[in-house]
């Protein structure tokens, strides 16, 4: 067993001086991963990698129930959806503060352009993959440690333990599901 897993079964255990642990162990990795994602969001972003990560960590490790993390990929998990959820919502603050409310007509070649595009394209992304994971939730959860967590192929495969060829596959069906679902909303 890992030192990161160890770590989180003392935090599961109820260990009050755990979490401080598991900080230095995952934050170059944490920071990474928030570095990757915000170099694809567009160039208005004011969130720090840093201030990402410490977001993201507060939501994982910080006062409240006691989460069940079964190993390091399922705590990477966590903590990419954590990412998400903070940027969804910092693009839903930006959208209510345009009060323009209308959405704009796109043409979307690749799910990846849409972290170039304005905060509407995020939050219609973030409404298809809500939908996806209603009806292919390990294919979202893929789609979410890629493109919110920045995770490679294999590291996404892994996380999820499951084969790279495996990932491969699930990874072409959730963006072409995506892209469709986000045309149907757009067109």
């Amino acid at each position: 067993m890992n030192d990161v897993t160890r770590i989180l079964n003392e935090i599961h255990s109820g260990d009050p001086h755990a979490a401080k642990e598991l900080l230095p162990l995952v934050y170059d990795e944490l920071r990474k991963l928030a570095a990757v994602r915000l170099a694809q969001e567009n160039s208005g972003q004011t969130l720090q990698a840093t201030a990402l990560v410490h977001e993201a960590y507060l939501k994982l490790a910080g006062p409240g129930p006691a989460r069940g993390w079964q190993d390091r990929g399922h705590f990477y998990a966590a903590a990419s959806e954590a990412m998400r959820r903070i940027l969804i919502d910092r693009a839903r603050m930006k959208h209510r503060q345009k009060r323009d409310g209308g959405l704009v007509r796109v043409s979307l070649p690749d799910v990846e352009a849409i972290a170039d595009g304005p905060a509407e394209e995020l939050l219609a992304l973030d409404d298809a993959l809500e939908k996806l994971a209603h009806v292919h939730p390990v294919k979202a959860e893929l789609v979410k440690l890629r493109y919110f967590a920045g995770l490679s192929e294999e590291d996404a495969a892994e996380a999820l333990g499951m084969s790279r060829a495996t990932a491969s596959r699930h990874w072409a069906f959730a963006r072409a599901w995506l892209i469709h679902a986000m045309e149907a909303e757009f067109g």
